[in-house]
């Protein structure tokens, strides 16, 4: 007892100079207020203003980038009208605690908006309350790779502190105006009334400010959107579940998978955000374009023909995983609760159909894993070549961690050009038109290609990730030309390293992000079938699809889960299904 009386005592000993610091402060802004009125009741007004400013801005916020206009602030919110009333009501108390809970709810509403407005540029989404939390870490890994480690540390700090500064100053400000409508409750309780009267009057006439209801609800929509995306997401769980243990094929025998393919070595490649805004937007289409058109003369006369189409991706802007397993598996996989059901079933994709055939060894290049994973299973990868496992000794581009020109020459070198008793069926990750498209990688020499250390001088001559990251103008630029250097390495490695038995099908896993599309609500990506045997696509000639590698405006559009089960039965493949 008396060690912890003496330590009270010390404890109480140093609040005294905290308590007469404080009492010295208070007592300087009072002769400061009391000295110069005329200032301190400016600053006080302004202070009013400002927090009234805060909050309604806060109950008007748009949830998108396109809706951060200023007409979107001209209307008048049902929420404060609602709230002053209630704080009119209530005793002193209550009032500053109700004042300050509704001030840190409509902070966090805020944040879910802010959250919103960034899933919606980079993903074309809104934010997920359940599912996308792990995509902030994905996030955060994004912009280390291709900013550096100060820069994301920065940022993650930046992105905390303006949360709890949004929250804390939401509240303060709720507060304060609750205390000035209590100071002034008959002048507030009148513009109360009236204000509650012209909301209902231009609620029942529908008047409208550019489009816009005069009387806006939008926080309480906002609200009401992400508590429908929760349950939607719950109740989704279980229906997908059931979904994915129904499959067309999945009681298919293996000599009945795929049978008019055996004895080709299939490779599926995806190309990193190669979208349809990279043949049609007037900026960037006549690079890449230009570069469909020449490869598709070169693989001409090294024998090999295409036929391109359309497919609808189930994701945008990024979460490439999501594009992958929706093509592979014939299931609409577009959210992360969705890849962890799929994955964790027996639903069979394509790339295992080949490994079930029993007709194929099968292999995964994979630049892009740097950590353990255990999708290979599923997809059926007998062997999987990570971002370690390749011999790459250069330097990363941005995020993509080796340029695709190495990678597939390390894919030739490790398994493609070995000798085997069965043909390979190979899944392909190209990652070098990976965003933020700075520096992007040059074609060089196959035969000088080494180790990659040749590279050092290619990203050092390259453009600065910040520098294409600020413009738009910049990015669609850089973006075009990623898009032509992936399909110039993807054709040439065929055409060098290509036989009578091998067959392309490549494709774009989604469209790039708005920085790039612009704010369209277009999904589709190219998709492409290459080989030398001419049986291989007429199996395929009731698809329509456009010859060449570059498909038609008015090529067919599939969705992306329709791929799986065309290809199958385009192939010979017999439907077995199984039921749940």
């Amino acid at each position: 007892m008396p060690v912890f009386t003496r330590a009270l005592a010390r404890l109480r000993a140093l609040r005294v100079p905290t308590r007469l610091g404080t009492t010295r402060l208070l007592t300087r802004w009072r002769h400061a207020r009391d000295a110069h009125p005329a200032a301190a009741r400016a600053l006080r007004r302004t202070v009013h203003v400002l927090a009234a400013l805060l909050v309604c801005a806060a109950l008007l916020m748009p949830n998108t980038m396109p809706g951060l206009r200023p007409d979107r602030f001209t209307r008048i919110p049902a929420e404060a009208i609602v709230g002053a009333v209630l704080l009119l009501v209530l005793p002193r108390r209550p009032r500053v605690a109700v004042a300050a809970l509704y001030g840190t709810g409509l902070g966090l509403l805020t944040v879910l908006n802010l959250l919103d407005i960034g899933f919606s540029e980079y993903l074309g989404r809104g934010f997920n309350l359940v599912l996308d939390w792990g995509l902030l870490d994905d996030a955060l890994s994004y912009v280390r790779d291709s900013m550096g480690g100060f820069v994301a540390t920065a940022a993650a700090v930046g992105a905390v502190l303006l949360a709890v500064l949004v929250v804390v100053l939401m509240a303060l400000a709720t507060v304060r105006l609750g205390n000035l409508l209590a100071r002034h409750r008959a002048r507030a309780s009148t513009g109360a009334m009236v204000a509650g009267t012209v909301w209902i009057t231009c609620a029942s006439l529908g008047l409208q400010i550019s489009g816009l209801p005069v009387a806006s609800d939008r926080a309480a929509d906002t609200l009401r959107g992400q508590t429908h995306r929760v349950v939607d997401t719950l109740r989704d769980e279980a229906a997908f579940a059931k979904e994915a243990r129904t499959d067309t094929f999945g009681a298919t025998p293996p000599r009945l998978l795929l049978p008019d393919l055996r004895g080709k070595d299939v490779v599926i490649a995806f190309i990193e955000s190669y979208g349809r805004v990279a043949v049609d937007d007037p900026l960037i289409a006549p690079g890449v374009t230009s570069t469909l058109d020449t490869r598709t003369a070169a693989l001409a006369r090294a024998g090999y023909q295409a036929r391109s189409g359309w497919l609808t991706s189930s994701t945008y802007g990024g979460s490439s995983w999501l594009g992958h397993s929706t093509t592979l598996s014939g299931l609409w996989i577009d959210n992360q609760q969705r890849y962890r059901t799929a994955t964790s079933s027996d639903h069979l994709t394509l790339t295992k159909a080949f490994q079930k055939s029993g007709g194929w060894d099968t292999v995964g290049i994979m630049p892009g894993v740097q950590k353990t994973w255990p999708e290979a299973e599923w997809y059926g990868l007998d062997k999987v070549y990570d971002a370690f496992g390749m011999g790459y000794r250069g330097p990363k581009f941005s995020w993509s961690t080796m340029p695709d020109q190495y990678a597939l020459e390390a894919f030739e070198r490790l398994e493609h050009g070995r000798k085997r008793d069965r043909p390979l069926m190979s899944e392909v990750i190209l990652t070098s038109s990976h965003q933020p498209w700075a520096p992007v990688p040059e074609m060089v020499d196959w035969e000088e290609l080494g180790d990659g250390s040749l590279y050092g001088a290619v990203q050092e001559a390259g453009r600065d990730a910040s520098e294409v990251m600020a413009d738009s103008t910049e990015s669609r630029k850089e973006y075009g030309r990623s898009i032509s250097y992936s399909v110039t390495a993807l054709t040439e490695w065929l055409e060098r390293y290509g036989t009578d038995d091998t067959v392309l099908v490549f494709l774009g896993d989604h469209q790039p992000i708005a920085r790039v599309t612009g704010h369209t609500k277009n999904r589709d990506v190219p998709v492409t079938v290459v080989a030398k045997d001419p049986e291989v696509l007429r199996k395929i000639d009731g698809w329509n699809w456009t010859p060449g590698l570059r498909p038609a405006d008015d090529a067919p559009v599939w969705k992306m889960d329709a791929f799986r089960d065309r290809f199958l039965k385009a192939y010979g493949s017999v439907p077995r299904p199984t039921e749940d």
